[in-house]
């Protein structure tokens, strides 16, 4: 699988995702630890984004990295990314940090998402 390609995305703002995320996740027994929040490191400026806004008062740019952990001794990592009213998720699954399998059928489960080929 492609570590960045995303696996879910949704016409709905990034923060409403973010919450329905971690409510699904948790009630389906998974840990969820934020790691990185976009907006703490906005002042870095980091490059390579879409919103033609980005760098200025009303960029709604956001990503987020999310650990999450099943019963597998490593956690699987999710990035959220919004902008525009839409949201995007994305799993990291490459070699070196490669996602448990059954934390991910978990995490695809507790959101109602079909696995895909690969997974």
């Amino acid at each position: 699988m492609n570590s960045l390609l995303p696996f879910f995305s949704t016409n709905r703002p990034y923060d409403e995702v973010l919450s329905w995320l971690k409510q699904q996740l948790s009630h389906a027994g998974l840990r969820v630890m934020q790691t990185f929040d976009l907006r703490l490191t906005a002042s870095l400026k980091l490059g390579n984004c879409a919103c033609p806004h980005h760098g200025t008062d009303t960029c709604d740019c956001q990503m987020i990295v999310l650990l999450i952990y099943g019963n597998a001794p490593e956690p699987a990592t999710l990035i959220l990314h919004g902008n525009d009213g839409l949201s995007w998720l994305s799993l990291i699954d490459r070699p070196g940090q490669q996602a448990d399998v059954k934390t991910v059928n978990a995490i695809h489960q507790a959101l109602g998402i079909q696995a895909s080929a690969g997974i």
